[in-house]
């Protein structure tokens, strides 16, 4: 008998650890490949572990509550066969050549094998290490995994799904992975820590541990403060026309889509169209190179009801329209109050916008989500005099205004391109068109 060593796999960009929440089997249980092991909570959203091999559950090696690492060995399953092993990718079959054309498509297999690029979860595909394993030895490139249909939990891709695929796939040409560009790093330097003062607690004081997500957060924010060179810009909008242009339509629109129109997809179709005119606010900085982001995706800050943040990633939201929108922010609203988003539902982002007028204030400072390099907030929309100018000369209204902050990054954001993308926020909101239809 052969003995698996099942390890935390990586979920997603950043992910280094996850907390374990509970055991799906139990020792001396029979697991079949890909079926779930464990659950665990990584970096504020619960997930799944799959087996990546049949067999028995003979060792698991955390207990529930355990931060286990990525890569770390969390549980030994017993398969058949002989040896102890990690990893076992799926072997080979040598085929006949019986004639140079067949020949010809074994080297172009062969070939396409060697320079396949590697296989990672993306978007709302999770594969587990051994769909990857499946598709490596098959020459799958990452694109042609990605249209393989999954019937596992959330739309997964199991070793059944591949088997059926590979059983249709052998007529059809094998094309050559792209070569992956190199990730440039440049290790940080080592900072001297000092040592917080101790707090001392009276006998009347209650001592409350931090959460698991409240420790993750307040060790993230504390990493972009000390990682970026934070600056901000303020800017006030009037959005009168949009306020009462929402007054008018919401109605209808909740009868014809269903869902209720807020202020903030409007909000982030303006910050949308903004990045795209200032593409150089959708960067990251990786130590001395700067990384242009193709796509747009959208950071929405929320609020949970247990008092945590969570951010879920509105993926390429410049090609949205309001209704698209809409339909995005409410489902991943809705999804994060109920702690059903899946790890890629965070991931991804490349620029971040939080409400902090949800709570009433009329500014804040954000602290950028790294590795991004701008965070806009928004503050409440309240009721004002403001001067009002007309051909026939200035006169005193009511207007309803609203304060946005923008958080950059001076590494690289200086305040003229800081200020003109808040600028142009504001210039969309103001232009907001009083009998748009949707």
């Amino acid at each position: 008998m052969a003995r698996f060593e099942l390890k935390l796999p990586k979920m997603g960009e950043s992910v280094a650890e996850a907390t374990i929440t509970s055991w799906l089997k139990e020792v001396g249980e029979t697991i079949e490949a890909d079926e779930a092991v464990l659950e665990i909570a990584t970096d504020k959203v619960d997930s799944e572990v799959p087996s990546e091999v049949d067999g028995v559950l003979v060792e698991m090696l955390f207990n529930v509550d355990d931060v286990v690492q990525v890569g770390q060995t969390i549980a030994v399953i017993e398969t058949e066969g002989e040896g102890n092993t990690a990893t076992e990718a799926p072997k080979e079959e040598t085929v006949a050549v019986e004639t140079p054309a067949v020949a010809e498509v074994a080297q172009t297999v062969v070939a396409a094998k060697e320079i396949t690029a590697p296989i990672s979860s993306n978007g709302d595909r999770f594969y587990s290490p051994l769909v990857k394993n499946m598709a490596k030895a098959e020459g799958i490139a990452q694109a042609e995994l990605d249209t393989v249909p999954g019937t596992g939990k959330d739309g997964r891709v199991t070793k059944a799904d591949m088997q059926s695929y590979l059983k249709t796939r052998g007529s059809q040409p094998v094309q050559a992975a792209a070569p992956v560009a190199k990730t440039i790093s440049t290790p940080a330097k080592a900072t001297p820590k000092k040592e917080a003062a101790p707090v001392v607690a009276s006998g009347d004081d209650e001592i409350i541990e931090m959460t698991r997500m409240g420790k993750l957060i307040a060790h993230h924010m504390v990493e972009s403060v000390q990682t970026s060179a934070h600056v901000q810009s303020f800017i006030e909008a009037d959005v009168t026309n949009i306020w009462n242009w929402r007054k008018k339509v919401k109605s209808d629109f909740m009868k014809r889509e269903g869902e209720n129109l807020t202020f903030t997809p409007i909000f982030m179709e303006a910050v949308a169209k903004a990045l795209r005119d200032y593409p150089m606010m959708n960067i990251s900085l990786q130590g001395d190179t700067i990384i242009k982001k193709k796509n747009i995706n959208l950071g929405m800050a929320a609020a949970l009801p247990d008092g945590n943040l969570i951010v879920p990633v509105i993926k390429n939201a410049d090609q949205l329209n309001l209704v698209g929108m809409t339909k995005a922010v409410n489902d991943l609203a809705g999804r994060a109050r109920d702690n059903k988003l899946k790890p890629d539902d965070i991931q991804g982002g490349t620029y971040t916008v939080t409400n902090v007028g949800t709570f009433g204030s009329i500014m804040g400072t954000p602290i950028i989500n790294q590795p991004q390099v701008g965070i806009l907030a928004l503050g409440a929309i309240r009721k004002v005099p403001a001067v009002i100018e007309t051909p026939d000369g200035d006169f005193i209204g009511i207007r309803y205004k609203m304060f946005m902050s923008h958080s950059y990054d001076h590494r690289v954001v200086n305040g003229a391109l800081g200020g003109q993308f808040v600028k142009a926020v504001k210039d969309y909101l103001e232009a907001w068109d009083s009998n748009r239809e949707i």
